[in-house]
């Protein structure tokens, strides 16, 4: 454990609970199907895998036993212990990729996992893609079940698009900036063969279309979101340079999210949401 506690201190922290706020305060408020799913009853324990801030987790938490949250950004864990946590919720710095190894976790003691706009995250690395479903397997009980919305396939294509191409055009070379490429978006398909692969029954499986309104905040908008999600793409140039991006991102993108009736931005989200349950 000593190895994965210095990579996760090595990895930069890009996240807080007000860059989050400002540019992407939609992502906890559009989960009302996910929270249907979720099914949430008086005596279930929960794990929240990627519960950012916590905004999400408070959502479900009047309703259940216990919920325990679990993100690798401890400024996000920071303002979620501040703001929600308490007797029934604790909320808790562990690096999804690696949740198979933690034995607080995956100790198959779970009624439920639930994960929100944060899988397509955790599943970046392919190494480690498989054996952190398989770690969300375990820390269930038998019959337990796993629900989950992510970015699926076609996600956000527009802006990741003109990120990649920001780049290339700044001198760096197309083999680096897809290893820049910070997500991981799943398809149907993929999802399915991959958790039944692990021993998940497959209840539901759908994706959804949702074009979503970015915030018109001073700090946020299309500026804001390409500033917080496209971090790991952005932090390889200068910060003169990184800047000047930005800009240029949001210039290529304006005619095609900008609606003519009111000036609003929208970008193409994709969204995978799934129910599996633990045979």
């Amino acid at each position: 454990m000593a190895s994965l506690t210095q990579h996760q201190t090595e990895q930069k922290d890009h996240w807080s609970a007000e860059a989050y706020e400002a540019s992407a305060a939609f992502v906890p408020k559009l989960t009302q199907t996910l929270l249907k799913y979720l099914d949430p009853q008086p005596g279930d324990r929960v794990l929240d895998v990627g519960c950012g801030d916590g905004k999400f987790t408070n959502l479900f938490l009047p309703y259940v036993g216990q919920v325990v949250g679990v993100d690798s950004s401890p400024s996000m864990i920071e303002s979620a212990n501040k703001d929600y946590g308490g007797e029934k919720a604790d909320f808790r710095v562990l690096d999804c990729c690696y949740l198979e190894q933690d034995r607080g976790v995956a100790d198959g003691s779970w009624d439920k996992v639930v994960s929100n706009a944060a899988l397509h995250w955790i599943l970046r690395n392919d190494s480690t893609r498989i054996s952190t479903l398989k770690g969300i397997h375990a820390s269930l009980k038998q019959g337990g079940r796993f629900v989950f919305e992510m970015g699926g396939h076609g996600n956000v294509a527009e802006v990741t698009t003109a990120l990649m191409y920001a780049l290339v055009c700044r001198g760096v070379s197309i083999e680096k900036v897809r290893e820049l490429y910070p997500w991981f978006f799943a398809s149907e398909t993929w999802m399915t063969n991959a958790l039944e692969g692990i021993g998940f029954k497959v209840i539901k499986m759908e994706t959804e279309y949702r074009p979503t309104l970015l915030t018109s905040s001073a700090n946020g908008g299309l500026a804001g979101w390409v500033r917080l999600m496209g971090a790991n793409f952005l932090d390889i140039l200068t910060p003169e340079k990184r800047e000047e991006a930005v800009q240029e991102i949001c210039q290529v993108l304006q005619t095609g999210v900008t609606r003519a009736e009111d000036g609003s931005q929208w970008l193409g989200y994709v969204r995978l949401r799934g129910i599996a349950e633990k045979l």
